[in-house]
């Protein structure tokens, strides 16, 4: 129940955040990489930082880089591939990177049998 608690929470937090041209127009890179990385998300390249204004590059990679070590936490996997959002391996390479992927294929495997 814990797990769902805290997914739904992190889910709330990025629906309520700015749009990225916002936080753009705020000069706030770090929060768009955070909202990036927390999300799943992989990360955005320079050009397509470039297109929302004067990108921050150090900020943005701070952020996402703090968004990406709360969205890999296996605990959470689980119910991110049981609600059916897709895995874009952005975990790889981090201490708890194979966990992860299994927890959430098994949320994903459950969601898809849901799904037929």
């Amino acid at each position: 129940m814990r797990k769902i608690v805290i997914a739904a929470m992190v889910a709330l937090v990025t629906a309520c955040a700015s749009s990225p041209e916002q936080l753009a127009e705020q000069g706030d890179w770090h929060q768009i990489g955070y909202q990036d990385g927390v999300s799943g998300h992989t990360q955005r390249s320079f050009k397509e930082l470039a297109s929302l204004g004067s990108v921050k590059q150090a900020d943005y990679d701070q952020g996402y880089l703090e968004g990406v070590g709360e969205y890999c936490n296996p605990d959470f996997a689980y119910q991110i591939g049981l609600s059916g959002q897709y895995y874009e391996g952005v975990c790889e390479g981090t201490e708890n990177a194979q966990k992860f992927r299994m927890e959430w294929q098994r949320g994903w495997n459950e969601h898809s049998n849901h799904a037929n």
